[in-house]
């Protein structure tokens, strides 16, 4: 961790950056500096390598092409993968997951050897999954449901060094029969939820600053609309 300001990287946004998933830096942010912790956002496009020098790492959605793109600069640039190693957290949504794996399936029936950060292989599923998503958290640290909008047709497959984030209550997840929705695996971990995912599942984002900062609690927050717009989406 920097010794002053917290460096929450957004990983590729000018590829990855479907359905406003690098929101989810601006949740890091706001809850860092509420709590009177110095933050910034770093950008890492497709012009610089991934440094592996930053506190906490995000990632979002993309399509077919983007993934790609992706996949080839990360096993390229290998700076994120020796952070994920060192410890630094990272959040990785939807395609992100595929990219992160071992292999994924593009809906044309490409095969492409993912970066090899998380033991899950991907293919496309007969129907495509949207919609709201709701899950009980099966990770440590975790006790409130998550709640969260997935569009996916990718079905992630855990192999046995990863584990599932949560257990679906409604929606897809995973969409492979398992009931799962997401993975964790060391400091990595994935969801198919967009929303950003941590606006709506205020707890997740402080796990993941907790790993950051290497704290056992942080100082509550106070913040009656986040739990409004918890209400209303779980009623959705």
């Amino acid at each position: 961790m920097s010794e002053s300001t917290i460096r929450i990287g957004v990983v590729l946004p000018d590829v990855m950056g479907t359905y406003g998933d690098g929101g989810n830096a601006v949740v890091l942010r706001q809850r860092l500096r509420l709590r009177g912790y110095a933050a910034e956002i770093i950008d890492i496009t497709l012009s610089e390598p991934v440094p592996d020098s930053l506190d906490i790492y995000t990632l979002g959605g993309a399509e077919d092409s983007a993934q790609r793109l992706a996949t080839r600069h990360l096993q390229r640039h290998p700076g994120l993968q020796r952070a994920a190693a060192n410890g630094a957290p990272v959040l990785a949504i939807c395609a992100a997951i595929q990219v992160l794996g071992q292999w994924y399936e593009t809906s044309a029936g490409e095969r492409v050897d993912g970066v090899g950060l998380i033991d899950v292989t991907t293919s496309p599923q007969p129907e495509r999954a949207i919609g709201e998503v709701t899950s009980t958290p099966l990770l440590t640290g975790l006790s409130a449901r998550l709640t969260g909008f997935e569009n996916h047709r990718g079905g992630t497959k855990l192999g046995g060094e990863a584990t599932g984030l949560a257990r679906v209550t409604r929606g897809v997840g995973n969409g492979v029969d398992d009931g799962l929705e997401g993975v964790v695996q060391g400091s990595v971990i994935g969801t198919y939820m967009h929303g950003p995912a941590l606006a709506r599942n205020p707890e997740l984002a402080d796990l993941l600053l907790m790993r950051t900062l290497g704290v056992a609690q942080l100082t509550p927050l106070d913040l009656p609309e986040v739990e409004r717009l918890r209400r209303e989406r779980l009623r959705a």
